[in-house]
C-alpha cells in the first residue's frame, strides 16, 4: 500500500529532504504551480532558503469535454498541443484558439492577482525547481518545462510528491532532474494520496508568496 501525505505541508517537507544539494545557492529559485502546488513549494523554498514564486499554467481542455486536455498554455506565451486530441476534435485549430484566449486572459488575471504588480520571476541562467502537489497526465508540468526552457533556465528540476510511473518516465526525459517521492502502479487521482486535501484558494497563494517574501527579507523575488 502506498504511503498517503497528511497534507502538502508535508508532501513539501519530504521532498526538500530529496533537494538538499540546492540548499543556499544563489542561482536557485523555487516555482510552485498554483494552486495547489504552491504549499508544497513553499516548504521546499523555506527549506532550500531560495526565493519563491508561481509558474502559471492553465490547461486547454475541450469544450464539452473539459477534463480532456488538448494542451496547455503558460506563463511568457507558450502553448503546447496535444497532437492525438487535436486531431480527435472537429475544427479543431478555431477551437483552441477560442479556448486559448479564454485561457490566456485568466492566466493574465492569476498573474496580477498572486503577485499584486510585481514582475514575474527572472529565470534565465538560474535553476528552477518546478513544484506541483502531484502528476496525472502530466500535461501542464510539460508545458511549464517548455516554457521555462524559452525563458533560459540554466537548469529545469521537477519535484512532485506523487504521479503515475509513466508521466513521472515522460517528464523525466523533458526535464533536467526529475523527483516523484511515490509512483504507485495503480495510480487514479492525486487527491487519494493526500489524507488532507482540500482546496487551496487563490488568497492561499497570495500569503504564501508574501509570507515567502518576508521571510527572506525581500520585499520581490528576483
Amino acid at each position: 500500500m502506498e504511503r498517503a501525505f497528511a497534507n502538502r505541508t508535508e508532501a513539501g517537507r519530504l521532498l526538500a529532504e530529496k533537494l538538499g544539494q540546492y540548499a543556499g545557492r544563489d542561482d536557485v529559485i523555487v516555482l510552485g504551480l498554483p494552486r495547489g502546488g504552491v504549499p508544497v513549494a513553499y516548504e521546499v523554498a523555506e527549506r532550500l532558503r531560495a526565493p519563491l514564486d508561481v509558474f502559471i499554467v492553465r490547461k486547454l481542455g475541450v469544450p464539452g469535454f473539459e477534463e480532456l486536455a488538448a494542451g496547455a498554455i503558460a506563463s511568457g506565451g507558450v502553448r503546447v498541443l496535444n497532437q492525438d486530441v487535436m486531431r480527435a476534435i472537429p475544427h479543431a485549430d478555431e477551437v483552441i484558439e477560442s479556448v486559448s484566449a479564454k485561457e490566456t486572459a485568466e492566466l493574465e488575471r492569476r498573474e496580477q492577482l498572486y503577485r499584486e504588480g510585481r514582475p514575474a520571476p527572472h529565470v534565465r541562467d538560474r535553476t528552477v525547481i518546478l513544484v506541483d502537489d502531484g502528476l496525472a497526465t502530466g500535461a501542464t508540468m510539460r508545458a511549464a518545462v517548455k516554457a521555462l526552457r524559452h525563458s533560459g533556465a540554466a537548469k529545469i528540476v521537477v519535484a512532485v510528491p506523487v504521479g503515475p510511473p509513466d508521466t513521472c518516465r515522460e517528464i523525466k526525459e523533458e526535464a533536467d532532474e526529475t523527483i516523484c517521492l511515490s509512483t504507485p502502479e495503480f495510480f487514479q487521482a492525486v487527491g487519494q494520496y493526500y489524507e488532507d486535501f482540500s482546496q487551496t484558494s487563490d488568497d492561499d497563494v497570495r500569503e504564501l508568496l508574501i509570507q515567502a517574501a518576508q521571510e527572506r527579507g525581500r520585499t520581490d523575488y528576483q
